[in-house]
């Protein structure tokens, strides 16, 4: 079938930038070259807060916390691994921050939705790179297609509870800071890049699921109709020998 080969493709391109985007999202904080040095989750102004030594505003990246220079990430913080939004523990002071970020439940809360969503973003990532792996294959393959659009399932879910987790703790955090009188914004190039990697997840998946339910009808109507001739000529070449008996025994 065509369409399935031309299905396929259009998902293995899906998920390359899928892929190509969520890396440039986790890259963050770790890189500084345009674009990544201009993505962030939350920037938030540290006006106030007393003992805080990272530069005025407070940028929280996938991989570390860093200043703003000329619209782009600067001077950022040693790279840490699974880098939690918790102001009291990113500063080292809870004096000046937002009574929702120093302390109590609100705190905590925000501290394990960022820890998980950078799991998640990890464990995304990998499912997709999987799937973008097996996707050349499900152009050959009506079965490999449906194996790979059940992996790019599993990348979607993922990356679904990676965009939830990641939309609650920079609203809430955004909110806080305005809250107690500080600017805060949301990292657009972040919020695109995750987003947009979902996108092409979810595309991907219906695009190989279609491809992966390719051929089975058609293939059944041909095996069908070609049965069908086979039992008709068979019928038929037995009717013209019943025939061609009868009239010999005739003229005999």
């Amino acid at each position: 079938m065509a369409a399935r080969p031309i299905l396929s493709i259009v998902a293995i391109i899906l998920l390359a930038g899928g892929v190509l985007l969520q890396l440039l999202v986790i890259l963050s904080g770790a890189i500084n070259s345009n674009p990544i040095n201009k993505i962030f989750f939350l920037q938030g102004s540290t006006d106030g807060i007393d003992g805080s030594s990272v530069p005025n505003p407070a940028r929280w990246t996938y991989f570390a916390i860093c200043g703003e220079r000329n619209g782009l990430n600067a001077q950022c913080r040693p790279v840490q691994a699974a880098i939690p939004f918790d102001p009291r523990r990113n500063f080292g002071t809870s004096m000046g921050l937002p009574d929702q970020l120093a302390s109590g439940d609100a705190a905590s809360t925000l501290y394990y939705l960022s820890r998980i969503a950078w799991a998640f973003f990890i464990i995304a990532l990998f499912f997709a790179a999987v799937a973008l792996l097996m996707s050349v294959i499900a152009i050959f393959s009506r079965l490999a297609a449906k194996f790979t659009g059940l992996v790019t399932i599993m990348a979607l879910v993922c990356q679904a509870v990676a965009c939830a987790l990641m939309t609650a703790w920079t609203v809430i955090g955004r909110q806080a800071f305005r809250s107690n009188g500080q600017t805060a914004t949301l990292g657009k190039y972040a919020y695109g890049f995750t987003w947009g990697a979902m996108a092409c997840f979810l595309i991907a998946t219906i695009l190989l699921c279609i491809g992966g339910s390719k051929g089975k009808d058609d293939s059944y109507s041909k095996g069908s109709s070609f049965g069908r001739k086979r039992s008709t000529r068979s019928r038929g070449s037995f009717r013209d020998s019943e025939s061609g008996r009868r009239v010999k025994d005739e003229y005999e």
